[in-house]
């Protein structure tokens, strides 16, 4: 399969419970973390014997950086949570990429979806203050409308950040954001853009306080996700966003970008009327997603060494997961590592497929896979031998030959199933050059970002890792150009962390002829080197929201 078919990722960003970043939520996983939280009174829950007090709930979901998307406070407040979540991800998922839009000519596009508005139900319709004219909150209902719609995600983001390139909406209910990556890719092949967005955001509820006991019904009695399980119970809700930037390979190798891996194949279709009911998975058109993501590079199941499944800890629609896994391995080669973060988040509706995306990436990428939390022994109803599969608890080294798969299944049939693969090792044409000096110039909305961007880099380049003309490279070509700005010069990692922790701790910037240009509001030199991922901006989130009506 040549570089013409395959698309690379280059970068990803997410906000999930317990990780307010894609390499916090990684370190989460490998650790067996289980960020559902058991919620107090305090927070919401209710003195109730049926009430189950847990969510996967986010921190500052009520915060918004609204200066730095240009949304004066008049408007912030209306603006779905949804969407906030998105722009940020989608931010930080271009700037781990390295690319500016402002300064690149590519055309990007964004294909994205999110799940019903919450925050306007229970928050916004029937509040009296935002009555047009009342207070200047609502000066026209319009303001309500365009900040609610699902329809606007994608193409709020392309207006917020500056991107020409198609703006689809993809609503598939759980499988809207894994949809949205095949989506995205396909337009990659079809070179309607060069390079695309993808993912969704999720706000499952505003008041993340927990849900009422029912038993038997699709969430888990004792509060607790458990996929593939025997103890399982159903499922647990949770809020997030997350979103992947993606490209064509042969283009992301010749520029020097950072590649995470490869998405060599991709599949979506329908359950049709093959199954027993509307919201009930069918078997037959889950095992054929898998199949033709497969055949569409050539692979055999045996070929994939690990699964990132849907596993909901719903004990009929696991079990239907694995006979549609049965029905494509028959038990062929050797065993099959399959797992779910679902134990470690809970469900986190249209955002859920594109995490997932983004745990089996980092697993091929480092060679790790993460335990399934609260895994124990396999459902009466599913035959892991049958499928060729075992599900593990604790993390585990991946040897060898590293390809993954990736599935979603939306309620109403819609399946989508990603291959991800090992990339590629650098162009040996990308010779780095030799500099004495470099100077990083950094960037940010406010002073008190450019203090914690600074912070940031420094405890990164603490590491030793990266090479200064890398990450002066990066900063050149893949950061936008704010209004607070501040540079440093550097011979090397170890001069780079003292200088950025000086100026984090509010010292004097670098004072040569590049950087007074920089502070002038001139351009950076663009020093040859590789884009490398540096930590994401430090969104300096504000409270912008409206108590829910009681």
């Amino acid at each position: 399969m040549s570089e013409a078919d395959q698309i690379a990722v280059v970068g990803l960003s997410c906000r999930v419970p317990g990780a307010d970043d894609a390499p916090a939520m990684w370190r989460n996983l490998l650790s067996g973390v289980d960020s559902v939280r058991r919620l107090t009174a305090a927070e919401g829950a209710l003195a109730d014997p049926d009430w189950v007090p847990v969510f996967g709930r986010l921190d500052d979901l009520d915060g918004f950086d609204a200066d730095l998307f240009g949304y004066p406070a008049e408007l912030a407040v209306l603006l779905d949570p949804q969407h906030r979540l998105f722009l940020e991800v989608a931010w930080r998922a271009l700037e781990d990429a390295g690319i500016d839009p402002d300064r690149d000519p590519a055309q990007v596009g964004v294909f994205a979806g999110c799940g019903p508005n919450r925050y306007l139900h229970h928050h916004l319709l029937g509040n009296p203050a935002l009555q047009p004219g009342f207070g200047g909150l609502a000066e026209d209902w319009d303001d309500v409308l365009t900040g609610s719609g699902c329809d606007y995600l994608p193409t709020r983001t392309a207006y917020a950040l500056g991107l020409a390139g198609p703006a689809v909406a993809i609503q598939t209910a759980c499988s809207t954001s894994l949809v949205a990556v095949c989506q995205a890719a396909q337009s990659l092949l079809d070179y309607r853009c060069d390079v695309a967005i993808a993912g969704g955001s999720a706000v499952v509820s505003t008041r993340q306080a927990g849900y009422r006991r029912r038993p038997g019904g699709l969430l888990a009695t004792d509060g607790v996700c458990r996929p593939y399980d025997a103890a399982a119970t159903g499922q647990v809700f949770g809020n997030g966003a997350g979103a992947v930037v993606l490209k064509r390979l042969a283009e992301a190798r010749a520029d020097g970008d950072h590649v995470y891996a490869v998405l060599p194949g991709w599949a979506v279709n329908n359950d049709g009327a093959d199954r027993p009911g509307f919201t009930i998975p069918g078997v037959a058109g889950q095992a054929a997603v898998l199949a033709e993501a497969l055949a569409s590079v050539g692979w055999d199941s045996a070929d994939v060494g690990y699964l990132e499944g849907h596993g909901t800890g719903t004990s009929v629609g696991d079990a239907i997961e694995v006979d549609a896994l049965t029905r494509v391995r028959r038990g062929r080669g050797s065993p099959l590592l399959l797992g779910s973060l679902k134990g470690n988040l809970g469900n986190l509706d249209a955002a859920a497929g594109v995490i997932s995306l983004i745990k089996a990436v980092y697993a091929v990428h480092t060679g790790q896979v993460p335990g399934t939390a609260h895994f124990t022994g396999a459902h009466g109803d599913i035959d892991l031998a049958a499928a060729g599969a075992e599900v593990s608890a604790q993390t585990r080294p991946w040897a060898g030959e590293r390809r993954a798969g990736v599935s979603s299944f939306g309620l109403g049939g819609t399946n989508a199933h990603v291959l991800v693969a090992q990339a590629p090792g650098a162009n040996n044409h990308d010779e780095q050059e030799r500099h004495d000096r470099v100077v990083l110039g950094l960037s940010a909305g406010s002073p008190a970002a450019l203090r914690e961007l600074a912070r940031r880099l420094a405890e990164r380049l603490a590491v030793g890792d990266l090479a200064v003309a890398d990450v002066a490279h990066t900063l050149a070509v893949g950061r936008r150009r704010l209004a607070y700005r501040a540079a440093v010069g550097c011979a090397d990692a170890d001069e780079a962390v003292g200088q950025l922790t000086a100026l984090a701790q509010g010292g004097p910037v670098a004072d040569d002829a590049v950087a007074r240009s920089w502070l002038d509001g001139g351009d950076l030199p663009v020093v040859r080197g590789r884009r490398v991922p540096l930590p994401g901006y430090p969104f300096q989130r504000t409270r912008h929201w409206i108590e829910a009506r009681r």
